[in-house]
């Protein structure tokens, strides 16, 4: 006769088998017993994992969303603030660096005489350079006008004025200046004047150039800074953007600008 001796959990999990086959023998033959795993789960404990869950659940879940969002606004309100003092002490201090003052007196790329005074009123994006720049100027134009054009598609933004003043009076005439913007962009404005009038406004506005040695062909390369300025509506210098700045970082400052814009002059 054979005798088992189960512990309490050996009963429990006995009872959750399912016997396929019980066989015994007399005499010498061997018992063989086969069972089936009914389930994994104690009596009942599925059907409680399966009931769905109630109110309480939804309710906890609602108010850890809701705090959730509340902690990411301010965040970004706290982000945007910071961001917004940054740009404010930046333009300060390039006002005080005193760039852009005074006025200037140009020729355009139609042969009309044009002021600082003529911009008022408008945001500009200024850029200087020459119509015989291998690959700098042409680049950084193209910038500008992806920025412009940026700007352009968002409705409710002011228009922004692009425009290109010369460092090379000797070669970049009006005539000459009108057939190099009309590859830019329908609005690109360009400037030039005579030796001294290009001279004072580099010099309002820190800008480096110096002419090179000509060659047999008499052509020559202007060395000069690479800038594009921002002037606002006051006609004040707010910024100015060096070549590593991408057209999407410049639009996004200058967005930035016309946002926290105030007129000093009202």
């Amino acid at each position: 006769m054979l005798l088992l001796v189960w512990a309490p959990r050996a009963w429990h999990r006995l009872f959750l088998l399912k016997p396929q086959a019980l066989l015994w023998s007399r005499g010498d033959k061997v018992l063989h017993v086969g069972y089936r795993r009914l389930s994994g789960h104690a009596p009942g404990e599925q059907r409680r994992q399966s009931q769905p869950q109630g109110p309480r659940f939804r309710t906890r879940l609602l108010i850890t969303a809701l705090f959730g969002a509340g902690l990411g606004g301010a965040w970004l309100a706290a982000r945007a603030e910071k961001e917004r003092r940054q740009q404010q002490q930046r333009t300060e201090a390039l006002r005080q660096a005193a760039v852009g003052q005074g006025d200037f007196s140009l020729l355009d790329h139609r042969g009309q005489a044009r002021c600082k005074a003529d911009f008022r009123g408008q945001w500009v994006l200024l850029y200087f350079g020459f119509t015989h720049c291998p690959d700098i100027c042409p680049d950084e134009l193209e910038k500008l006008v992806h920025v412009v054009e940026q700007l352009e598609a968002e409705p409710g933004l002011p228009p922004v004025q692009p425009v290109f003043i010369t460092v090379d009076p000797e070669r970049d005439t009006a005539a000459a200046m009108a057939r190099y913007v009309q590859d830019f962009h329908p609005r690109l404005l360009g400037l030039t004047g005579s030796a001294e009038q290009v001279a004072q406004v580099t010099r309002s506005y820190r800008v480096y150039y110096s002419a090179g040695p000509k060659d047999e062909d008499q052509d020559y390369i202007v060395d000069h800074s690479i800038a594009i300025y921002l002037l606002s509506p006051d006609g004040l210098f707010t910024d100015y953007y060096g070549r590593a700045k991408s057209a999407q970082q410049i639009a996004d400052s200058v967005r930035r600008h016309m946002t926290a814009f105030r007129s000093v002059l009202h």
